[in-house]
C-alpha cells in the first residue's frame, strides 16, 4: 500500500483512534492526526517532547505525554486547543488508559514512578513507586499492570488497586526490553528486547516461556487478537516480526521488510492494517544524532496480506 507523507519531525509512539478512524503520532513538538483514507495530516498542540498520544474514549480529546516538562496534556482534536496541562512524575513516556477510559497510567521513565491521572477531574490522583527505566505497560488480570524496565531487563508488576509494586519477572537473555503486548486469552505477554530477541512471558506464573528471534531496534509490540499474533516493528533492522500463538505454542512465521527507523506503529484491529512512522536520515556524525533528510517523514502502511 502507498506510504502516507507527513511533516518532518522526530517521533515516538503511534496509536489508533478507533472512534475517528485515524492514526495519532506523538511527533516531537506536536501530535499528528492522520486520515489513512484521504492522507490528510493535521498537527495539533504545542508539546515539549511528545512521547505517547492516545485518544480518550467518548469524545474528541487526545492525551499526550510531554517528556521535557513533566506533564500530560489534553488537547481538543477538533479545535486543536489545549484543555489541560497536568503535572506528573518525571520524564513521562509510555501511557495506557483504563478500560473505561477515565484513568491514564503514565510511566515516568527516569523517575521510576507511575502517575495515576483522573481524566474527568484532570488531576494526578496517585503516584506509584516502581523503578527507573520504565517503558511500555499493559493491563492484565484484576486491575494489574505489567511494565517493561529497560535498564534492569525485567518486567515489574503493579497492583493498581493497592497502589504498589508487588513483584518482578526476570527475563534472562532479554536485554533492554521496550515494547510489551498482552494476549489476554492466553495469559501471555511478549516483551520486545534490544538484543534481537522477544521474551514470551506467562504473567500468571511470572516466568519466561521462551525467547524468540526478532530484528534489532524495537520500540513497541502489538497483539492482533483476530489473527492471534504479535507484531513487533524493529527500527534498526527495518523489519516487522510476525509471531503467532496457537496450540503448538509461539513461533515466528514471517519477517516483513519495512524501513529503517520504523520502530513504533499504530494498529487498526478492524482492517488489520499497520501504520509505522519512518523517515530517512543522513549518516550519523560522531557523538551526534543523525539528521533527518528533509521531506522524508511518512507512514509505512502494511495490510494483513503483506504482514
Amino acid at each position: 500500500m502507498p506510504d502516507i507523507p507527513g511533516p518532518d519531525g522526530r517521533w515516538d509512539f503511534a496509536s489508533w483512534d478507533a472512534a475517528h478512524d485515524r492514526v495519532l503520532v506523538a511527533h516531537g513538538k506536536d501530535v499528528l492526526l492522520v486520515d489513512p483514507v484521504s492522507h490528510n495530516v493535521r498537527s495539533i498542540g504545542e508539546i515539549e517532547g511528545a512521547h505517547a498520544a492516545l485518544a480518550i474514549p467518548g469524545g474528541d480529546r487526545v492525551l499526550v505525554s510531554s517528556g521535557h516538562d513533566n506533564t500530560v496534556r489534553l488537547i481538543d482534536s477538533v479545535s486543536g486547543t489545549q484543555i489541560a496541562s497536568i503535572p506528573v512524575a518525571g520524564d513521562p513516556d509510555a501511557t495506557v488508559l483504563s478500560p473505561d477510559g477515565h484513568t491514564a497510567y503514565v510511566m515516568g521513565a527516569d523517575s521510576g514512578a507511575i502517575s495515576v491521572v483522573d481524566l474527568d477531574r484532570l488531576t494526578e490522583t496517585a503516584r506509584i513507586a516502581a523503578k527507573p527505566g520504565l517503558e511500555v505497560p499493559v493491563l492484565f488480570g484484576n486491575n494489574m499492570l505489567a511494565v517493561n524496565d529497560e535498564g534492569l531487563g525485567e518486567i515489574e508488576i503493579v497492583d493498581l488497586s493497592a497502589g504498589k509494586m508487588t513483584g518482578t519477572i526476570a527475563m534472562p537473555g532479554c536485554k533492554e526490553p521496550t515494547g510489551l503486548a498482552y494476549a489476554p486469552q492466553f495469559g501471555l505477554a511478549l516483551s520486545a528486547c534490544g538484543n534481537g530477541k522477544a521474551a514470551l512471558v506467562d504473567l500468571r506464573s511470572r516466568k519466561v516461556v521462551r525467547l524468540l528471534p526478532i530484528g534489532l531496534g524495537p520500540d513497541t509490540a502489538i497483539w492482533d487478537d483476530a489473527r492471534r499474533r504479535f507484531l513487533v516493528p524493529c527500527g534498526k533492522s527495518g523489519s516487522l516480526a510476525v509471531i503467532t500463538l496457537g496450540h503448538r505454542g509461539a513461533s515466528v512465521v514471517s519477517t516483513v521488510q519495512t524501513q529503517a527507523s520504523a520502530r513504533t506503529a499504530a494498529f487498526d484491529p478492524a482492517s488489520g492494517r499497520l501504520y509505522l512512522p519512518a523517515a530517512r536520515f543522513q549518516p550519523a556524525q560522531s557523538g551526534k544524532r543523525p539528521e533527518m533528510i528533509a521531506g522524508s517523514f511518512h507512514l509505512v502502511v502494511l495490510s494483513p496480506r503483506s504482514n
